[in-house]
């Protein structure tokens, strides 16, 4: 069976707050061959839940630590200093983190201040990072060009840059490409750039319950949809969705630090 991994999935969201609800989801996705969730953390206010979720299914959920730009506020220090209460558990990245000028532009300074932090949380943790950006592509290599000595690695989050965005990301580390659902929308633009990105630096993700791809988009999105994402990618790539899914799982083994299959 064809096996993939999700990298960026928010199962443990309101989206799935039924009962019962992110557990089916998990036994869709396996059933689907995807038999690796990679769980970006937002804030505290749903932090305990990932980890709860994370705890019910070990070696499938792999959650992370981070504080979500959107989060960033004038309380955002209090917030920040909350992730110390979950210090003592396993995370396999430092994210989402990054900047957001699409919702607020409220708080920019903070947020590249907690940007900042968390890319020197990552380094002396020898953890990769997730980054969301938000229409702050400019801020985002402005911060980078800061920490361009930390050594850092990790992978752009619904990533719909060009190539040559794509090239400059790796002046600053080993970054993958973050390819969601908008990859199968009808004249995505990633849809071209992903002909260009190695295959060896493409990770897949479903951002569940955003993004869905196409044929099922209009519907709550969830990660046993990653294998719409992988057919795409594949055929714009020329090459098997089966060598995507071992190609992507491989490149994430590599990024998350997971244990062979």
């Amino acid at each position: 069976m064809i096996q993939y991994t999700d990298t960026h999935t928010h199962l443990y969201e309101e989206a799935f707050a039924g009962e019962g609800e992110t557990d089916a989801a998990i036994m869709r996705a396996a059933e689907a061959g995807v038999t690796r969730l990679v769980f970006p953390d937002i804030d505290s206010k749903t932090r305990r839940l990932m980890f709860e979720v994370a705890e019910r299914h070990p070696g499938t959920v792999f959650p992370c630590l981070g504080l979500h730009p959107t989060s960033v506020d004038a309380g955002w220090r209090t917030e920040y200093e909350k992730m110390e209460e979950w210090a003592d558990r396993q995370i396999y990245a430092i994210g989402e983190i990054g900047m957001d000028c699409h919702w607020s532009k409220d708080y920019i300074s903070e947020q590249k201040e907690v940007f900042k932090m968390q890319l020197e949380l990552a380094h002396r943790k020898n953890l990769p990072v997730i980054i969301h950006s938000r229409e702050s592509t400019g801020l985002i290599f402005e911060v980078l060009e800061q920490c361009r000595h930390l050594d850092l690695r990790g992978v752009f989050h619904a990533f719909g840059g060009s190539i040559e965005t794509f090239r400059r990301l790796q002046k600053y580390g080993c970054w993958y490409a973050g390819i969601g659902g908008t990859v199968t929308y009808k004249n995505a633009s990633i849809a071209e750039t992903v002909k260009s990105i190695p295959s060896d630096r493409i990770l897949l993700e479903t951002d569940s319950p955003y993004l869905t791809p196409v044929p099922k988009r209009g519907t709550r999105n969830e990660s046993s949809y990653i294998p719409y994402i992988a057919a795409k990618v594949a055929a714009q790539k020329g090459m098997s969705t089966e060598e995507i899914a071992a190609v992507t799982t491989a490149n994430a083994a590599a990024l998350f630090g997971f244990k062979s299959a």
